[in-house]
């Protein structure tokens, strides 16, 4: 129906003083819904269970001596931070972009599959602000997780394997308090750099009714770029792929950092996401809402 394309402009009919579309939509309602979620609760309990899962492995697996360079595997039982290290680096390249593209894919496309977004944009709703608002919450509920993972894997590894230094598999050693700042540090990093999947989530879950096809989308773009990024004959282009410093915060394990990968990761992931997301907008702005 042509009505359609004019709901949620964020018009007033004029006769209404009391609303004020400022006022629609609170942060805290969003997240309250989004909170009672499965989804949501299914993910969390996913973030908090792998280190366990993780730490179950070590257990079960035969111990064995290490050959030749010692590398994450061989030193993550060596200490609490250790052991966070290699859960943040087991999780960084598929898990926590899946968390990530979920948060973001699901947000505006799950309310068109209930048939549920025309009615919020009738209430009405800013497009603008309704963007904004799911966008925040999902931005808070992702970091949430990526800084939750490395925090129960501190927890757990620190209960089995003890306080100790952080050895890198280049041999440098870490205090154990410096430690687990570069551990959250490294994983907000991540949160940063993951940022390009959640512009690109977002593009998708307002193009697309189906969530699954929006988070699809987003983690297997991830997936496309970290497979281009491993063709050594594409050179220098290598440096344009979303995913080329996504290990750049391994420089956080090194007694002198080394922020200049880390920088470019920042700003390469920060310019997608800001053509994503600018994307998004002109793109709900403009869609006529039928479902």
């Amino acid at each position: 129906m042509t009505t359609t394309a004019t709901i949620g402009s964020g018009s007033g009919s004029g006769s209404g003083t009391a609303y004020r579309p400022g006022r629609t939509l609170p942060l805290r309602v969003e997240l309250v819904r989004q909170l009672h979620r499965r989804r949501t609760q299914v993910t969390f309990a996913l973030v908090v269970l792998l280190p366990v899962i993780l730490w179950a492995a070590f257990e079960l697996a035969a111990d064995g001596t290490p050959t030749g360079s010692l590398n994450l595997v061989d030193l993550a039982r060596g200490s609490g931070p250790n052991f966070a290290v290699f859960a943040l680096f087991a999780s960084a390249s598929f898990l926590l972009v899946v968390v990530v593209a979920l948060f973001f894919g699901d947000t505006v496309a799950a309310e068109a599959s209930w048939s549920s977004l025309r009615y919020l944009l009738a209430a009405p709703i800013p497009r603008a602000r309704l963007l904004r608002q799911k966008a925040l919450v999902a931005a808070a509920l992702s970091v949430a997780a990526l800084l939750l993972l490395p925090t129960t894997a501190l927890i757990v590894g620190t209960l089995a394997y003890g306080a100790g230094d952080l050895v890198s598999p280049t041999g440098e050693s870490l205090g154990f308090a410096t430690a687990v700042g570069r551990v959250l540090l490294g994983a907000l990093y991540v949160a940063l750099h993951l940022s390009w999947v959640a512009g690109l989530a977002m593009l998708l879950s307002v193009s697309t009714d189906a969530p699954l096809g929006a988070v699809g989308g987003a983690v297997m773009a991830s997936i496309v770029s970290q497979i281009l990024d491993q063709i050594t004959a594409l050179e220098g282009l290598r440096d344009y792929l979303p995913t080329h410093f996504g290990d750049a915060w391994a420089g956080l394990l090194a007694s002198e950092v080394d922020w200049g990968d880390m920088t470019r990761g920042a700003f390469s992931a920060l310019a997608y996401a800001l053509v994503f997301f600018t994307a998004a907008v002109w793109r709900f702005g403009r869609k006529d809402v039928t479902s």
